[in-house]
């Protein structure tokens, strides 16, 4: 193929992280900066876990082109009596080497070191240095560039004064030790086996999470009593997250309004203030305009610039906060209607799903030909019961495999590990494919316990992928920094399930070009003989402390509540999320009814009866919209401790006029993006 397999997967991998990016992120109005540091963050990782099988089946092949060039096999003796019947001086006893075919994507010489060193080092420069600046840049509190600039150098200056601290102790030692003469690729490797180590010791961790907590969740899944109970619990949950959200901001913009009442236009702080309330809502941003041309009271007490950054903070931080659990709430809703129109589908005796809110899903050619309501009522009543039950059965079986040859991976007389007694096997017969798609779904199945351990925990809900491109910029860069961080680690971890990496398994093989790229550990053998082998076995511990929920209990204990079915607290908050559900579904149903009534009668009365009523309608329209009550509930800067819940779930009704308001949506179900439009670096936060 002489490298067009390379080239296939590289584009290919470019629009798959491209696709991603669109997913979770917006990329018309977000900064081009963090789409760019993001997309090739994501890009660069994505191309080791499809690059590392294409490395292993060519390695595999020149260890079988080295094994023929010292080692030929003869001629057996049956074959060579059968050639040589009618001549035998013609075939002399000679040796044959045997022949070694070569996989479809082999890759030239040469071009895989280069390519990886490339993509490593690249990878290691964004996730230790210029993604952490990027992500103090983006949430400094600054008002100007080189403000933004010199808090993100103090910021990460403090973080990473440790590490220098520590790397120099260590070089002074190296260096004036008689015995160690430190070179540049001895000091290369040292920085390496220092950032995967850092990796591993975390991979492990996340590792022990996902490899039971995934199949488990598919178990789970197949049913909708207990996705129905779970999703109800999530929405008390969200609930109290949302209040907090909205009081927060009610506070922030509290001291907002303050200020813009306290600086005047022609002050020297104006310019930051105005800064200030452009990062506001539109909403608070029109009460705010009318409160300052109606107030003519002065304020004594002029802010500092010291205090308008720490302001600006605070309100970059409540805005992103505040919506991010608007759409949360509304995806949440979402999710709870399906699951109970689900339950009355599979108690009705007619083999049609019905969705209780038609308009808030799409009619795509998809679902009027092909997804039609018979076969979603099929696959939601029938079949998707059995089909997850029979993914969490081989997710399972996966994650045992995966438990076994991280405790026995160091075995290489006999060999336990069962990745690579399964990579032995399909290497004998030259089944490259076998070998290439076996890697492929072993490492794609680790990655996908680590990082959806990540983010399943949501990290206190600091860090969250949101869909609908409602993921804010600190979170993308925070989401390209692990995976910067981990891939490395874990793919030097699975050629050492596959005994391909002879600095563990100390087997005389040609090693891989990405091996290679991680140098010798001769100069800290403690590690390669001692970390890399015997911590990934802690693995063990943590799947059965998964098993048994112990994490979950203890973050219960601390007042982080997690879905646990014998707990009391569990039952209350299931009881309150039924009831808040059925507010809003009550909500709903009144919009939507009035919708249908109004589309009703202009159907009735045609074009000539719509047009002399257009206004009138529209008026009516708006004093009864849900839009009109967010307008009126939403508005107020002093804080309402006796608010109702009624006039909370006000803030969640659907607002397709407000383009600019964060978080809302439109009636056909499209989300809207949180992030502002932006001009300059990192504008968007």
């Amino acid at each position: 193929m002489s490298g067009a397999a390379l080239a296939v997967v590289v584009v290919v991998v470019f629009f798959l992280a491209l696709y991603l990016l669109q997913r979770y992120g917006d990329l018309r109005k977000q900064q081009r900066m963090v789409l760019f540091g993001t997309l090739l963050s994501w890009f660069l990782c994505f191309l080791i876990i499809f690059i590392l099988p294409l490395d292993v089946s060519t390695t595999i092949y020149k260890q079988c082109v080295l094994d023929n060039s010292n080692h030929p096999t003869p001629v057996t003796q049956a074959r060579r009596t059968h050639q040589t019947a009618a001549s035998p001086s013609l075939y002399p006893s000679v040796s044959v080497p045997k022949v070694c075919e070569e996989p479809w994507s082999y890759i030239p010489d040469g071009v895989l070191p280069v390519f990886w060193r490339v993509v490593y080092w690249t990878s290691q420069f964004l996730t230790w240095l210029l993604l952490p600046f990027m992500q103090s840049y983006a949430r400094s509190g600054a008002f100007s560039r080189v403000g933004k600039i010199k808090t993100a150098l103090i910021e990460n200056a403090i973080y990473y004064g440790t590490y220098l601290l520590i790397f120099i102790s260590l070089l002074i030692y190296v260096a004036a030790h008689p015995q160690w003469k430190l070179t540049w690729t001895d000091l290369q490797t040292i920085c390496i086996t220092a950032a995967n180590t850092w990796g591993l010791f975390l991979l492990v961790l996340l590792l022990g999470y996902g490899l039971v907590e995934i199949p488990r969740s598919y178990w789970l899944s197949s049913s909708h009593g207990y996705l129905l109970a779970k999703t109800y619990f999530k929405a008390a949950k969200m609930a109290t997250e949302k209040a907090a959200a909205e009081e927060n901001l009610a506070d922030v913009m509290e001291e907002v309004a303050a200020v813009h009442k306290s600086v005047r236009y022609n002050h020297s702080l104006r310019k930051c203030v105005d800064t200030i309330l452009t990062k506001c809502p539109t909403e608070y941003q029109e009460e705010m305009g009318r409160n300052g041309e109606s107030s003519c009271e002065e304020q004594n007490v002029l802010p500092t610039k010291r205090g308008l950054v720490k302001l600006h903070k605070k309100v970059i931080s409540a805005v992103q906060r505040h919506g991010q659990t608007q759409v949360q709430w509304s995806i949440l809703l979402d999710q709870a209607f399906h699951l109970e129109d689900v339950a009355k589908s599979q108690s009705s005796p007619v083999r049609h799903f019905v969705h209780s809110f038609p308009s808030a899903h799409h009619h795509g050619w998809i679902c009027r030909f092909i997804y039609t309501p018979t076969v979603e009522w099929f696959w939601e009543c029938v079949f998707r019961q059995g089909s997850y039950r029979l993914l969490a059965v081989l997710l399972g079986l996966l994650s045992a495999a995966v438990v076994w040859s991280e405790c026995t991976f160091f075995s290489t007389h006999p060999v336990l590990s069962l990745f690579a007694v399964f990579i032995q096997m399909a290497e004998k017969q030259y089944n490259y494919i076998c070998i290439e798609m076996a890697c492929f779904i072993s490492i794609l199945f680790l990655c996908v316990c680590v990082y959806s351990t990540v983010f399943r925990i949501r990290v206190f809900n600091y860090y969250h992928l949101v869909p609908h491109h409602q993921t804010d910029a600190y979170s993308l860069q925070f989401s390209s920094m692990l995976f910067c961080r981990l891939t490395p680690p874990l793919c030097l971890n699975f050629l050492g399930l596959i005994h391909m990496d002879s600095a563990i398994s100390h087997q005389d093989r040609i090693q891989t070009s990405y091996t290679s790229i991680m140098g010798s550990m001769h100069l800290l053998s403690f590690i390669s003989d001692g970390f890399y082998i015997y911590y990934p076995m802690l693995v063990l511990l943590l799947c059965f402390a998964t098993f048994y929920n112990l994490g979950s209990r203890c973050l219960n204990l601390l007042g982080f509540h997690q879905y646990i079915t014998d707990d009391d607290l569990t039952s209350d908050l299931v009881d309150e999320g039924r009831e808040l559900i059925r507010r809003e579904r009550r909500k709903r149903q009144k919009a939507e009814d009035g919708e249908n009534r109004r589309w009703a009668w202009r159907e009735r009365y045609g074009i000539h009866g719509t047009a002399g009523r257009s206004r009138a309608d529209y008026t009516e329209l708006k004093d009864d919209s849900p839009v009109t009550e967010i307008k009126k509930s939403v508005i107020t800067f002093t804080r309402r401790d006796g608010e109702t819940d009624e006039q909370q779930t006000g803030l969640l009704q659907d607002n397709s006029s407000d383009e600019g308001s964060p978080n809302r949506r439109s009636t056909g179900g499209r989300y809207l993006s949180l992030s502002p439009s932006s001009t300059g670096i990192f504008e968007d936060v």
